[in-house]
């Protein structure tokens, strides 16, 4: 008895390794590219009788990139958006840029529904260990836009702590927009920086050196 389906077959055998073996000759790919589940051990029974097959299903593993784009799109559809998703692999990271209207609503006040989003996607993926990278979300340039506003704040301030000497407590920020500030500092003669507080509150000081 066997069911076979494009992505998904059934296999029995003796064993449950002759069963896999089968079921993966017939999907033609690799142990690696297919999820494997055992439905029946099968048993040797005594004297040949009891005795009944093992059975297994071999299932193709889905593109993990186009796992990510099919989870965003039900997200986004959950949230009555409809919105195109694009994405673009460079060394460790999958970048993924949505376009689409109202994108507003998927920012969020400084980006937190963005940085929600971008985490929930990572950890939704990450669950099968497939996309051996992380998900960057973005969406009208956002990122970039609020980049260039935390440089020039970074750079701001810093001036005024030189100039009086005295510690600056910047605003809460993401993660995101604390590496911002410290990476753009950390070469700064006259000041240094460092985090304080829990989340969500976590902030960073520039104070002089």
């Amino acid at each position: 008895m066997e069911t076979t389906k494009t992505d998904s077959v059934e296999r029995l055998a003796k064993t449950v390794d002759e069963a896999k073996a089968e079921a993966l000759k017939i999907l033609g790919v690799s142990e690696n590219e297919a999820i494997i589940t055992v439905l029946d051990e099968g048993a040797k029974g005594i004297l040949g009788l009891g005795s009944r097959p093992a059975k297994v299903r071999a299932e193709l593993k889905p593109d993990p990139i186009e796992s990510v784009k099919i989870f965003l799109r039900e997200v986004t559809l959950a949230m009555g958006l409809n919105v195109t998703v694009e994405t673009n692999q460079k060394d460790k990271h999958l970048y993924v840029n949505l376009t689409g209207e109202n994108m507003g609503i998927l920012i969020g006040k400084r980006g937190q529904t963005l940085d929600a989003l971008q985490y929930i996607t990572n950890l939704a993926v990450g669950r099968h260990g497939d996309l051996q990278m992380s998900v960057v979300i973005d969406t009208e340039n956002y990122r970039r836009r609020r980049r260039d506003s935390l440089e020039g704040l970074a750079r701001t301030v810093s001036r005024k702590v030189r100039d009086k000497r005295q510690n600056v407590k910047l605003e809460p920020m993401t993660r995101f927009e604390r590496h911002v500030i410290h990476t753009v500092l950390q070469n700064d003669k006259n000041v240094k920086t460092f985090s304080e507080g829990n989340e969500p509150y976590r902030h960073v000081v520039i104070a002089p050196k």
